[in-house]
């Protein structure tokens, strides 16, 4: 298995969990672009949206809207950017459906997912994994 977020979900490879379930796991970005920055992923491989079996969408976005509210409580933000590039003309880069929700504030910029932030000191991975499992519940 050489997909990294297949290797994720499957515990191969060490990552900040902060929720999981039978049809997703949901991390934290290890090269966040502001606290919180959460990328959800199915387990079944599957390279684009339209690729996606209707169980594993609905698997999917049922994690991400479960997942938006505690993640932009847990680092305080003012609203979420809830992104997806889909396709290599998109940005993908790997080559597996993933979800972003990104926590947003009022003065942090604006432009795509991955345009919108300035780089900077953020928070250790591991203390905000914390937060969001502490929001969650």
């Amino acid at each position: 298995m050489s997909c990294i977020f297949c290797r994720i979900a499957a515990g191969e490879i060490p990552a900040e969990i902060v929720a999981k379930d039978e049809h997703a796991v949901a991390f934290l970005d290890i090269a966040p672009l502001a606290d919180g920055h959460t990328v959800i992923v199915p387990r079944r491989h599957v390279a684009t949206i339209e690729e996606m079996p209707a169980d594993d969408a609905r698997g999917l976005f049922q994690m991400v809207a479960r997942l938006a509210g505690p993640v932009r409580r847990a680092v305080d933000g003012a609203g979420n950017t809830i992104g997806i590039n889909d396709g290599a003309a998109t940005g993908q880069t790997i080559p597996h459906v993933h979800v972003h929700i990104v926590p947003r504030r009022p003065d942090d910029g604006a432009g795509t997912v991955h345009t919108i932030f300035r780089g900077g000191p953020r928070r250790a991975v591991a203390e905000v994994g914390k937060e969001i499992r502490k929001a969650i519940g």
